[in-house]
């Protein structure tokens, strides 16, 4: 029985990671909040899609916080500028270089 309320103990920390958005056709995706990255006086969070098959990489999405009116609510918005996006995820890789283990995305054909 112990093992049962260490095991929903640690669901429910797992469960505090996840941020569920709504797609452009209204469908909800889960995403694990991997990091908040402070980028020139914006804020970006850093999230990582859930619903990725066993075999795929793990491609994180990275979205622009913007403030609301709502205390209780948060907006995200995409990011259009390629160099803030990368400028971003290299903090990110930065911060995290011994917790991940990071690919350029492109592939290797030999």
């Amino acid at each position: 029985m112990n093992e049962d309320q260490e095991y929903n103990e640690f669901e429910d920390e797992e469960l505090d990671n996840v941020i569920i958005l709504n797609d452009e056709n209204g469908n909800e995706v889960s995403f694990e909040f991997l990091d908040l990255i402070e980028y020139e006086n914006e804020e970006y969070v850093v999230l990582l899609p859930m619903d990725q098959g066993d075999d795929e990489e793990g491609e994180v999405v990275i979205l622009k916080l913007e403030e609301t009116e709502s205390e209780t609510e948060e907006s995200y918005v995409s990011v259009d500028d390629e160099s803030t996006l990368q400028a971003v995820f290299d903090i990110f890789k930065d911060k995290f270089k011994d917790e991940f283990d990071f690919t350029d995305g492109k592939n290797d054909e030999e």
